[in-house]
């Protein structure tokens, strides 16, 4: 299976204080929904990987988790989106977890659910702690300036930000990249296969 795995608050959408705790908080960024249409036209499908540290803390419950979910897939449904997943953190800092983003525990479960190779997988997210995880992980790591954890810099990035990690716009400016380096790999592959089948082709009879 063919994945991108996506941060959600500051990533998909709206980044709220004291978390997003009902469906009227859930606000889609400008450009995302449509980025993450365009990543599953280009063939690959998304799962979200989120720190949601208010479920553990009694801010919300599952209920309004999962009504907040359905309204994120409503809109996404409507321009033609689709999420595959959502794994999530429910715990606070100091519960001494193993899947609380900057650790890379929720990409592992992503990886063992999907059977996928890591180091393959493309990540998506907003801070800093996103994109340790997924280059703790192996994940190929990007970064959107889109949320509060944004950096002041980011040509160079700060030290704490991992090696290779590339930056964007937004969700939607990943997608542009994303589905052109999709496109050219593909690209490149048929012209790989058109020039062997060339030179294995019988020559004609005289």
């Amino acid at each position: 299976m063919k994945l991108v795995i996506v941060d959600r608050d500051g990533t998909i959408c709206v980044e709220r204080e004291g978390y997003i705790q009902t469906p009227d908080d859930w606000e889609p960024l400008p450009g995302a929904l449509d980025a993450i249409a365009r990543i599953n036209q280009a063939g690959y499908h998304v799962v979200i990987a989120a720190n949601l540290p208010g479920l553990g803390r009694g801010l919300f419950d599952m209920a309004a988790l999962n009504a907040i979910q359905a309204k994120m897939n409503k809109q996404l449904a409507a321009v033609g989106g689709r999420v595959e997943a959502i794994f999530y953190c429910p715990h606070a800092p100091d519960e001494g977890c193993t899947c609380r983003k900057p650790l890379p525990g929720l990409f592992q479960q992503i990886g063992e659910r999907y059977k996928v190779d890591l180091r393959n997988i493309h990540a998506v997210g907003d801070s800093v702690r996103d994109v340790q995880a997924a280059a703790a992980a192996g994940c190929i790591p990007h970064l959107v300036l889109t949320g509060k954890g944004a950096p002041v810099q980011t040509d160079p990035l700060p030290p704490e930000f991992p090696p290779g990690t590339r930056v964007h716009a937004d969700l939607a400016a990943f997608a542009t990249a994303f589905v052109a380096e999709v496109e050219a790999q593909q690209a490149a592959a048929r012209a790989e296969a058109d020039a062997t089948a060339d030179r294995t082709a019988p020559a004609p009879l005289r």
